[in-house]
């Protein structure tokens, strides 16, 4: 089994920025992707940014320019850095891990979310 544990969320002015912070725990043998996603009520998650094993990132449009997705692959660790913040971004927001656990078996875990508040 592998934990995810955000934190970093909370509520801000709109132009302000958070940090959210995602530390993964457990069976882990190894953490390919990592990642954060958004949800509002009644709407899809959507992806936000991915971050590869190697550094790679991908972003939703709506966040480029604006967010920044980094990792620490000796703390297990992911982050994101939200800047210019928009009413917009207002959601809760999932952690995501992909990878091999201690038996070699993949395996793909959601955090259990934290809410990000932009007030206009």
């Amino acid at each position: 089994q592998v934990h995810l544990v955000e934190s970093g969320g909370g509520l801000v002015q709109s132009g302000g920025s958070l940090r959210l912070s995602c530390a993964a725990s457990g069976s882990i043998f190894s953490i390919n992707n990592m990642g954060w996603a958004r949800q509002t009520p009644g709407k899809q998650r959507e992806l936000v940014a991915v971050i590869r094993s190697g550094g790679n990132t991908k972003y939703a449009d709506s966040v480029k320019g604006r967010f920044t997705i980094s990792r620490d692959n000796a703390k297990n660790t992911v982050y994101l850095q939200m800047n210019s913040l928009r009413p917009e971004d207002t959601a809760v927001y999932y952690c995501n891990a992909e990878g091999l656990d201690l038996t070699m078996v993949e395996y793909n875990f959601w955090g259990q979310g934290t809410q990000v508040a932009v007030s206009s």
